[in-house]
């Protein structure tokens, strides 16, 4: 039964607690994917303006690229159930809401941060389904790992400065607001107030969990001790992002070691010793002219030059972290250091071989979640979406296209397969293309029939019968 508005108010409170909890660490991670992380803790508070300038250009991002590189190899292109009416009814609400586009910035938050969210709502005349970040809701489960409990989702600001909330439950969805009243001790608090309840009638909460990886240790994991202090700790969470930040972070410090170097010793430098400028514009003249002047020998003076810095250690240096960034994330090398030189098409299909099995890994565990979110979508439209409706996805690995023709080609020749079976298995078609060529094939038949049957008509009976005179 929905719950009363005073227990509404205590559960978004709970659940409150816990995204606070979460949100300082999913917001790391957001600042790395956005190439915004904290500069290198090496570098002191006090150093030259020029130095944190470069220290701030330095932040040579990986981490979007990684989770870029997966986010693209993932889309959804069909959907299929036993009854095809039953399929158009389903994949319809699909593409009402626009999930060609829209399925990205679930799979992406799932990769970034571990975990992303569907949620499947009663509209007019279709169901609506919208993704969520982990970073605007928090979900809690029971026993059931496939349906949460509650879900909190934070909504947009209000005009009056108040802040919307929306929980949900297994019967209803309960619309909150919070905003900053005056406490008894003469302190300020931010508090939830009931606004307005909303029935649901699916029997499950119409949340749908996306994650990155099935780990049954998640739960279970705790953050090690910093010995250093005064250097934060990196989160623990799951996804692409979290287990490349220390690669990120050597990545960024040998850039800055390179830009530094290349700002100061990356060419010769000339020194006078004895010799200082008399006035400030003589002494810009000679800072332009990258010349060091010392008055410890007023009475001697000398000239020299210092050598400049090899920066080739510093180059390879960073080549060697990205490689190992690719290792670690199983991305293709040259998806990082953009080498890419005359390679084949068998070539560049074992280059990305990991990343395949990567993506085959991520289409099975999103797969679920999608079959999950339209199975909720059927129920709210009264389509029976069955257990074994699969999603189907695109083909965006590095085989060539005619290397797959031919070997769907074989798969009909060899084994007797018919060619409509395996009509969504060519690169790049959609569920519009097949019903398309279904049609085409149907009046192709009817149309060799027909023409068939005009030529038997018109075709001679025989020899005509001889006329007697």
């Amino acid at each position: 039964m929905p719950l009363s508005a005073d227990a509404a108010v205590e559960q978004a409170e709970l659940l409150k607690n816990m995204q606070e909890s979460e949100r300082e660490q999913l917001d790391v991670v957001r600042q790395y994917v956005r190439g915004r992380q904290a500069l290198p803790a090496v570098i002191p508070s006090a150093a030259p303006r020029e130095v944190k300038v470069m220290a701030q250009i330095a932040r040579v991002n990986i981490c979007k690229i990684v989770v870029d590189s997966l986010t693209q190899s993932m889309y959804v292109d069909g959907f299929r159930a036993d009854k095809e009416s039953d399929n158009a009814l389903v994949w319809g609400a699909w593409q009402k809401n626009r999930l060609d586009a829209r399925q990205t910035g679930i799979h992406r938050a799932s990769f970034t941060y571990g975990t992303s969210y569907a949620v499947v709502l009663p509209g007019d005349p279709l169901p609506v389904i919208r993704g969520v970040s982990p970073r605007m809701m928090t979900a809690a489960y029971g026993e059931d790992p496939d349906w949460p409990v509650f879900a909190l989702e934070r909504l947009s600001m209000a005009p009056d400065g108040s802040q919307l909330w929306r929980l949900y439950d297994d019967t209803s969805i309960y619309y909150l607001g919070e905003k900053t009243v005056n406490t008894a001790e003469g302190g300020k608090a931010r508090a939830f107030t009931f606004i307005e309840q909303r029935d649901h009638n699916m029997g499950v909460t119409p949340v749908v969990r996306f994650v990155d990886e099935d780990d049954l240790d998640a739960d279970c994991d705790v953050e090690a001790g910093d010995s250093i202090t005064g250097v934060p700790q990196h989160p623990v969470l799951g996804g692409q992002v979290t287990p490349l930040m220390p690669i990120q972070d050597q990545i960024d410090l040998t850039t800055f070691n390179l830009l530094v170097a290349q700002h100061y010793n990356g060419f010769r430098q000339r020194w006078i010793l004895g010799w200082t400028a008399d006035s400030e514009s003589e002494k810009m003249k000679a800072a332009a002219s990258q010349i060091w002047t010392f008055d410890d020998h007023p009475d001697e003076v000398k000239l020299g030059e210092f050598s400049q810095t090899e920066l080739s250690g510093y180059i390879d240096s960073r080549e060697s972290s990205l490689r190992h960034g690719a290792t670690l994330s199983q991305t293709p090398v040259h998806e990082l250091i953009g080498e890419l030189v005359n390679l084949s098409a068998e070539a560049l299909t074992a280059a990305e071989a990991g990343k395949d099995r990567k993506v085959a890994e991520r289409q099975t565990l999103s797969g679920e979640a999608w079959e999950q979110t339209l199975w909720l979508t059927g129920r709210l439209m009264n389509v029976e979406v069955p257990d074994d409706a699969q999603v189907r996805w695109r083909d965006t690995s590095a085989r060539s296209f005619a290397a797959t023709v031919d070997g769907l080609g074989k798969l009909t020749q060899m084994l007797g397969i018919p060619p409509q079976e395996l009509w969504h298995m060519v690169p790049g078609t959609t569920p519009q293309d097949i019903e398309n060529w279904k049609l085409a094939a149907q009046n192709g038949d009817s149309f060799a029939f027909l023409a068939d049957m005009l030529q038997r008509q018109g075709a001679p009976t025989g020899d005509p019968a001889p006329i007697n005179g």
